[in-house]
């Protein structure tokens, strides 16, 4: 079975504020993302803190690609959430947001994270969040879900029904076919730059890529790269140093084959894109 992104279980969901009375305002240098890059819901928070320019403001610890705690959690988020709950029970996971003042985990919420640096943290970097944007982008948040993630993973179960997995081939395509024709008269999902919604579907097609793909039939292979503006678009942001430079694909991998239990098919060596490469280009893009 394809290893999918599982949601995190998010025990801390703090929120960065615009002042002081909501508990914590968003000062540069007082707080730290702890990321895995192997995990999508981290490479999603990188991607996003690059694009950003926080670099200088929020620094970054990047933790192994596979957790080292028997729990399957990591060791140095220990103390982190043992400070923050006390006798915490479970795995110490990624990603998390951490207050270097007081030596607390603020959130391990993906989604709240990624929403409050973009609209908390002011950087030379895009506006991720534009006014009026917030249904678009949680529109294409569920739809990477519900529409590629979800039936990427069926598709490559092979402990499902012919018919089943057939099924969700046909939706993985279907909402494949959808993105081709928004990408064919724009370059990003709703603007003229990117957005986090350009983020969020462009970690999707990496998983897509570097994880789903392992459980699919060659022909079924043919057809999800039979979306030539799709693919086109992922590379294309792949050689954007923001995006290509958080890419640890072997990690990816690593990761994959500790968690997955399903069986490989003919897709597994039919890679579509050549994420390195791409990364390697490093393409100048403005905005």
């Amino acid at each position: 079975m394809s290893a999918s992104p599982q949601p995190v279980v998010s025990a801390f969901r703090g929120r960065i504020g615009r002042d002081a009375r909501s508990g914590y305002h968003a000062v540069p240098h007082r707080y730290r993302l702890h990321l895995a890059l192997s995990c999508p819901h981290c490479l999603e928070i990188a991607v996003t803190h690059s694009l950003l320019g926080l670099g200088d403001t929020l620094p970054v610890t990047l933790l192994p690609a596979l957790p080292d705690a028997g729990d399957g959690g990591y060791l140095a988020l220990r103390p982190l959430y043992e400070a923050s709950s006390h006798r915490h029970r479970g795995p110490a996971q990624a990603p998390v947001l951490s207050d270097d003042w007081s030596g607390r985990i603020v959130s391990t919420d993906g989604p709240q994270i990624l929403t409050d640096l973009a609209r908390r943290f002011a950087g030379p970097g895009p506006d991720l969040h534009p006014c009026g944007a917030d249904a678009s982008i949680a529109a294409v948040g569920q739809f990477c879900e519900r529409d590629i993630n979800a039936p990427a993973q069926q598709a490559g179960r092979t402990d499902a029904a012919p018919e089943e997995r057939a099924a969700a081939l046909r939706s993985l395509l279907a909402g494949l076919d959808a993105v081709e024709q928004r990408l064919a008269a724009r370059e990003h999902l709703l603007g003229d730059g990117p957005t986090a919604a350009d983020v969020r579907l462009w970690v999707t097609l990496v998983q897509l890529d570097t994880v789903h793909r392992w459980h699919l039939d060659a022909a079924a292979v043919d057809r999800i790269a039979d979306h030539p503006r799709l693919w086109a678009y992922a590379r294309r942001l792949a050689g954007h140093p923001c995006f290509g430079r958080h890419l640890d694909l072997d990690g990816i991998a690593r990761r994959h084959h500790a968690r997955c239990r399903g069986e490989e098919a003919a897709g597994a060596a039919m890679q579509i894109v050549d994420w390195a490469e791409c990364a390697r280009e490093r393409v100048p893009q403005s905005g």
